[in-house]
């Protein structure tokens, strides 16, 4: 390990570590535009120059390694003139744009031209101009601005494994581009404009709207999908302007999807913000008193027959006050697996991704059942992609034959493939059983068919017999496309003694077995099937429930609460509240515990607090935060027959899979934009 000195200061380091990543470690701040943590390095920019004694001229800090007794000067006449000289060769073409930048309080250029920067030039030739380029409907550009620092084209590049972006052109003629001139192709384009350190890529949708010191921000959760990233939503007055990721090593580092960035717009359009009643065939205004009183002479009469089923976005204090509720009506029929997944609440290895997020990184072999990671959780995509370009890592796909931006073996797209592989006959199981952290990610596309049980089996045998699991490593993930899954499971959200799952519900909502069904936030059943049940919609949006419904109940959206969810690996999170839910909505589980009042049955809990509480008290898990407690593997699933139809990715429309992005006019954009830029037929698409 060289050890070298740094501004008189003496550090040791590991091989390889640079001198500004020596400098850092220090808490020595070395000034840079194109060098980025996670990006290769480029050394393009210049700007983090240091004098290195015994080297003849300075040198970028970013590109040198650090070396054994090496001395370096940070801030000396020289290095402060050369900074100075970069500084000046920057700002020959770029426009004096700042007051009407988007970027403008919160751009590196900005700050670095205030410590090395001029009051005056000296050069009188015109400034270049470069035309704007269409990145889609996502990315705003300004080409002119741009100082080639190629942060944008490596992301595309490395981390989302594009090939759209890169340079044309040469010395003053450069300009970045895309190749055929055609919007970004990836799911994950969004951080570029969170990697731009000046004002040539911004945010489209919010383009002008706002200035960054007029923003509060809030730090809190991501509940668009299973991921549970951690992102800060920035909001003005009451209203959400942006969405930004917060780093977080464990689960999301410093990207986000962009769905999860841009949907915001749709928690502002088509919200429920007060309470309707169905009369005479039309939804008509009332009160929470009239609202919650027609809610209860209706299940007051059916007793029994009352259903619950719990939507992808729906909070764990709402799951737990509706199951309480259920239960002091005698009703066991809850379910908080709209899509059908055939996954069990008893054991709890069985459906969480207990590998971790984080773990994907150790794995040297990974089999993906039924799952397009690209568009279930591009984060995690991308965090599998980290580990291939290691080259320790070896994948094959078990499903749709597409691009995963990672090279891969596609082993077929039918559950026979996974059987021959659970009984050792497959050639790729010899890969399994001799890979020292062999990892299997199975996805809701196979667990979502009347099949789902066994094919959750075969998995399970499939980790037993490849040795997945073994001391201090288990290698059976399930994937979750849904942020109320696990916490619901975790919960015991699930049919009891003689309950009936979502089929069931349906099935006797049809047959007149159930009189009145809640939905909690749950649009994406079969509506037709809910018969002539009196149906009770409790949710943030106007979607295909509130359409349904004979009495709507409004409630909060994410980032309107704050309330627990559960990731994929079975980490416990907490939202923040960043606005107030509009008009008379409230939040869900205070909904639930006024209409336990109404119907008598008063549910033991008057504030959030004690709500939590009792969510320890049904599952210990609850009981810690940010952390994920390994669980204890057995036996799940069953020794069904198989069907032999092919497995298909759950998600049609990446854009599209949600009440809040169902309302989002950038998502609607994407949306179309993607019919042109499919990537696997008519399952997936993306723009």
């Amino acid at each position: 390990m060289p050890k070298l000195t740094i501004d008189g200061q003496e550090i040791e380091v590991e091989a390889g570590t640079t001198v500004l990543q020596a400098a850092e470690m220090l808490g020595i701040e070395i000034p840079r535009f194109c060098y980025h943590e996670r990006l290769a390095i480029a050394g393009n920019c210049r700007m983090c120059l240091v004098e290195i004694e015994k080297m003849p001229k300075p040198t970028a800090s970013c590109a040198m390694p650090a070396g054994e007794g090496m001395v370096v000067h940070t801030d000396t006449p020289m290095i402060r003139k050369a900074r100075r000289g970069v500084m000046e060769l920057l700002l020959i073409n770029h426009p004096l744009d700042c007051p009407i930048c988007d970027q403008g309080g919160e751009c590196d250029l900005q700050d670095q031209a205030m410590a090395y920067g001029m009051d005056r030039g000296r050069f009188h030739e015109a400034k270049r101009a470069v035309s704007r380029k269409n990145f889609g409907p996502l990315v705003e550009t300004v080409m002119t601005r741009c100082i080639h620092c190629t942060r944008c084209v490596r992301f595309i590049t490395e981390v989302a494994g594009m090939s759209d972006l890169g340079a044309l052109g040469r010395g003053e003629h450069t300009e970045i581009t895309t190749y055929v001139g055609r919007a970004l192709g990836s799911e994950l384009s969004g951080n570029i404009i969170d990697l731009c350190p000046v004002g040539a890529l911004t945010n489209k949708p919010a383009a002008f709207t706002y200035r960054s010191w007029e923003l509060r921000k809030t730090e809190t959760v991501d509940a668009m999908d299973g991921l549970g990233a951690s992102i800060r939503v920035d909001t003005r007055g009451n209203e959400v302007m942006r969405v930004l990721p917060r780093t977080n090593d464990e689960i999301n580092e410093d990207w986000l999807s962009d769905r999860s960035r841009f949907a915001y717009d749709g928690l502002k359009r088509r919200r429920l913000d007060r309470c309707y009643v169905r009369r005479d065939g039309r939804p008509v205004e009332a009160s929470w008193s009239e609202a919650l009183a027609v809610v209860a002479e209706r299940m007051k009469a059916a007793g029994k027959a009352v259903a619950a089923i719990a939507g992808d976005q729906t909070d764990c204090e709402t799951m737990a006050a509706v199951k309480d509720l259920a239960m002091a009506l005698g009703s066991a029929h809850i379910d908080c697996r709209q899509d059908g997944a055939r996954l069990e609440a008893g054991l709890r290895a069985s459906y969480l991704f207990n590998s971790t997020i984080a773990g994907i990184e150790e794995a040297d072999a990974l089999v993906l059942v039924g799952s397009n990671p690209r568009l279930e959780a591009p984060v995690l995509n991308a965090r599998i992609r980290k580990r291939w370009l290691t080259g320790q890592l070896t994948v094959a796909a078990i499903g749709p034959e597409i691009d995963l931006t990672y090279r891969h073996q596609w082993l077929g797209d039918g559950p026979s493939v996974l059987a021959d592989l659970a009984a050792g006959t497959h050639p790729f199981f010899k890969v399994l059983s001799q890979a020292e952290r062999p990892m299997l990610i199975l996805g809701q596309g196979g667990l979502a068919r009347s099949d789902g049980s066994a094919v959750l089996g075969r998995a399970a045998h499939l980790a037993d017999a490849a040795g997945l699991v073994k001391d201090g490593w288990n290698g059976f993930n399930v994937l979750h496309t849904a942020a109320a899954r696990v916490g619901g499971l975790d919960l015991g959200f699930v049919p009891g003694m003689g309950g009936r799952d979502v089929a069931g519900i349906l099935d006797g909502a049809r047959s007149g077995a159930i009189k009145v069904v809640v939905l909690l936030g749950a649009d994406e059943i079969d509506m037709d099937g809910l018969g002539d049940a009196f149906v009770v919609y409790l949710g943030s949006h106007g979607d295909k429930g509130a359409a349904r419904a004979d009495v709507i109940l409004p409630g909060a959206a994410y980032t309107e609460k704050n309330a627990t969810y559960v990731n994929t690996e079975g980490r416990v999170q907490r939202t923040v509240r960043a606005v107030f839910p509009p008009g008379e909505a409230k939040e869900d589980w205070r909904v639930v515990r006024a209409l336990s009042e109404a119907l008598g049955k008063t549910l033991p809990y008057d504030t959030l607090d004690d709500v939590q509480t009792r969510l320890a008290a049904i599952n210990p898990v609850f009981g810690t935060l940010d952390g994920v407690m390994p669980a204890a593997w057995g036996r799940c699933g069953d020794d069904g027959p198989l069907d032999g139809a092919p497995f298909v990715s759950p998600i049609v429309d990446f854009y599209r899979t949600d009440p809040i992005s169902r309302a989002s006019e950038t998502m609607a954009a994407c949306s179309a934009g993607a019919a042109t830029q499919t990537i696997q037929g008519k399952t997936g698409t993306h723009g």
